[in-house]
């Protein structure tokens, strides 16, 4: 059975970071490009990042260009997303999918989202 586990969202004040984690079991996330979303509420899920297999093309939703980055950490397998100068635009459940490229629009696995919060 395939699982997606997002983790490391949380309360972020704005200005300030927060680094996702995406690590999967009953798949190699290594050999799968992986998409970042995110979900506002009431509102569809949108992409933020997308990272590809071996060349490690990236990615990133005009927004979010700049200051975030999507990276892989090949030895513990996960794909990460740092995310910098959070701003109160930035609150939502954030999601990581494994896809087969990121010119391919289907989510193949989907977690089940980690909530980033900016206080105010």
């Amino acid at each position: 059975q395939v699982q997606l586990v997002e983790s490391g969202g949380g309360l972020a004040q704005p200005g300030g970071s927060l680094t996702l984690s995406c690590e999967a079991s009953g798949i190699t996330l290594n050999r799968w490009s992986v998409r970042w979303l995110r979900q506002y509420p009431g509102e569809k899920r949108e992409e933020v990042s997308c990272i590809s297999t071996s060349v490690g093309s990236v990615y990133y939703e005009d927004d979010v260009n700049g200051r975030f980055t999507v990276s892989r950490d090949n030895a513990t397998g996960t794909v990460l997303l740092q995310m910098n100068n959070l701003d109160p635009e930035d609150p939502a459940v954030h999601y990581c999918a494994a896809v087969r490229s990121c010119h391919n629009t289907e989510l193949l696995y989907v977690g089940k989202g980690t909530q980033v919060t900016i206080s105010t």
